[in-house]
């Protein structure tokens, strides 16, 4: 039986990797990139961004001085009862993580009446979807603010089709891709209803540059936008270059046949997610 306890272990060492450890499928992306980008500049951000990496890694550090706030996306098996007040024992494992590794505390205690730093870097902001068997997949991701401040939704008309999702995520990201610290990996959701298409788009960015999408409809659309993306000019760092992007990831789900929900959330140049599983 999976316990409370048990995911909020799991929590805690996602934590501690993934400020500390750039995903190898973006390591790897990067590298490819630095060998082809023709800008010189971008070439030395990009090779600088490896370095960082490489030195985070080595001592323990983390890779960006903003350690975000931590979402949590629990798939839990349907033969699990998770006993115990399961977002107590993440916060608690957010803060003790957050302690002990002396990563920076992001969490303001209320958006609009009380801006005031909670000093554990808690709540954190936690999903839970059931799934077929038992155990639980932790999906673990630490979101800074600007690329989460980078982030745009619409409900477009469906006669927009594919087309016009390609002219909204090309907008957003020409408008706030400088802020979201380039270059990036462009998470997009497609469907769903308005509340949840964002995690769609957060949800896309779990997905390893080096595995392909789920059809070729969402395959074609990822190619026709990172092309558009990096056609831009906006390059490492947002001071020009061809590398705005190292991939674009697409979600998709059902919707209502009236709508067309699409949303954009980006992952900056320190994607930090690691994915556990618990037995």
């Amino acid at each position: 039986m999976v316990t409370s306890a048990d995911i909020a272990r799991a929590v805690g060492a996602a934590i501690a990797e993934a400020a500390t450890t750039l995903r190898p499928d973006v390591v790897a992306a990067m590298r490819s990139a630095a060998a082809t980008e023709p800008s010189p500049r971008g070439r030395e951000i990009l090779e600088q961004l490896l370095l960082n990496a490489e030195i985070a890694h080595r001592d323990r550090v983390p890779l960006c001085q903003d350690t975000g706030t931590v979402w949590v996306w629990v798939e839990l098996g349907s033969n699990e009862c998770v006993g115990g007040d399961l977002q107590a024992a993440v916060d608690d494992a957010v803060a003790e993580a957050y302690r002990s590794n002396a990563l920076r505390m992001s969490v303001a205690r209320d958006a609009l009446g009380d801006r005031s730093n909670t000093s554990t870097n808690a709540p954190a902001f936690v999903d839970v979807t059931l799934r077929p068997g038992s155990g639980a997949t932790v999906h673990v991701m630490l979101k800074g603010g600007g690329s989460d401040n980078a982030s745009a939704l619409a409900m477009l008309d469906p006669g927009a089709g594919a087309e016009g999702i390609r002219r909204f995520v090309l907008d957003a990201v020409e408008s706030r891709a400088t802020g979201a610290c380039p270059p990036l990996v462009v998470g997009v959701g497609v469907g769903g209803t308005f509340d949840s298409v964002g995690k769609l788009a957060k949800k896309a960015l779990l997905r390893p540059l080096d595995v392909q999408a789920a059809t070729p409809a969402a395959a074609a659309l990822e190619e026709a936008l990172l092309a558009g993306i990096n056609a831009l000019g906006i390059g490492p760092a947002g001071l020009g270059g061809r590398t705005t992007a190292l991939g674009v990831r697409v979600l998709t789900a059902p919707c209502h046949i009236a709508a067309l929900p699409v949303a954009v959330n980006m992952g900056c140049s320190a994607v930090r997610s690691v994915t556990v599983e618990v037995a």
